[in-house]
This record gives C-alpha cells, sequence and structure tokens, in this order.
C-alpha cells in the first residue's frame, strides 16, 4: 500500500487523484477504513475532503453540542443522535460528517444492518456545523444549503467568530440569529432549545 504524506495544517485538504475521484462506495469505505485517524468527506462531484484535527477549543465545544443533543434525545425517544464522527451518504451521492446530526427512529430503523454499519444512505433530520478556525463561512453555508436540499428538516450553522447562528428549514429564508443565549430548534425537535454559553 502507497502512504500519501501531508503535512499538518488547520484548513481542510482537497485530493485530486485521479483514481481516488473515480473509486466505488465499497473503495472509498476501504480508503477511510486505512485512514481512521482522518476526517473524510466525499462530495456529490466525487471530491474527497480531508479535514484537519479540530483544534481543542473546538473540540471542546462540539462535545458539549453532542451532549446537549444527547440529553434531549435520550428523554424525546424519537430518534437518535451522531457526533463528528459518524458519516452519511445524503441522497446526492455526497458522504458528510455534520458536527452533530439526528434521525428520526422510523427512518434510521428502515435501513439494513449493513447500512447502518457503513456511511448509512440517509440525510439526517437535524445537522449542525460548527465552524472552526480551518472553515470559510461560505463552504459551509453551501454544506447546510446542501443538507436541506437532501432532506435535512432543520440545520444550524454556528459560527463562533461571528457569535452568529444560521437557521435552515426546507422552502424558508435562513434566519440569522445574532448573538443568541440560546436557539430553539421547535418544532422539528420538540423542546430541544441550545444553549449557547458552553457553545461561544
Amino acid at each position: 500500500m502507497s502512504t500519501l504524506q501531508i503535512p499538518y495544517s488547520s484548513i481542510p485538504l482537497s485530493v485530486e487523484l485521479p483514481s481516488l475521484n473515480s473509486i466505488s462506495d465499497a473503495d472509498f469505505v476501504e480508503f477511510c477504513l486505512a485512514n481512521q485517524h482522518l476526517r473524510i468527506e466525499r462530495t456529490a462531484d466525487g471530491e474527497i475532503i480531508i479535514m484537519p484535527p479540530a483544534f481543542s477549543d473546538t473540540g471542546n465545544r462540539n462535545f458539549n453540542l453532542a451532549v446537549a443533543l444527547g440529553v434531549w434525545a435520550e428523554k424525546d425517544g424519537k430518534g437518535i443522535g451522531f457526533d463528528s464522527s459518524a458519516g452519511c451518504t445524503v441522497p446526492n451521492g455526497a458522504k458528510r460528517s455534520p458536527d452533530a446530526a439526528w434521525i428520526l427512529l422510523d427512518r434510521w430503523n428502515a435501513l439494513t444492518s449493513e447500512q447502518q454499519a457503513s456511511f448509512a444512505p440517509v440525510c439526517p433530520d437535524f445537522v449542525v456545523e460548527l465552524r472552526s478556525a480551518s472553515d470559510t463561512l461560505k463552504n459551509l453555508q453551501d454544506k447546510l444549503k446542501e443538507y436541506i436540499e437532501n432532506g435535512a428538516r432543520l440545520g444550524l450553522l454556528i459560527d463562533r467568530k461571528g457569535r452568529t447562528v444560521y437557521r435552515y428549514r426546507p422552502g424558508q429564508t435562513v434566519e440569522v440569529l445574532e448573538n443568541p443565549a440560546t436557539v430553539a430548534c421547535d418544532p422539528e425537535l420538540a423542546g430541544f432549545v441550545l444553549n449557547m454559553a458552553k457553545i461561544w
């Protein structure tokens, strides 16, 4: 097996190797399994994006976000949550790993165990992307738009640097919340209110 060594960078790396751009889903899974220390996404066009590790402060905020969603999901019982290490395949073929996600149980249970054990072919009902130092706002806005176009019912883009939350819903104008103390996720996630104090 050949190894591609790349100096550490805080900027996502786009890999444009012809042999990787045309690989099958099974080959992509094998590529990811061989590089489990990396967070890897694949666009609908086949471009492979290798994300750098999160810095400690962003990792802490991601953890707080996942905990808040997990506590709510456990009480609500209608769906299951996922952290940033989980990948899914949305209907346009892109393989994405949102920072946090939630899927209704009936949609998750409709998948086979083999599908659940891979990049599950399902777009989450709810996604969150937390902007890190390596993310551009435009790229994350494009990702949120992609999630909504592929079936997500609610999406949050949290820009810590600008202390702004962008709330996405199908068929609606994006809501821009400036420095909110909390962000409500009703009615899609009934009763889930994200306290921003531990996210900023």
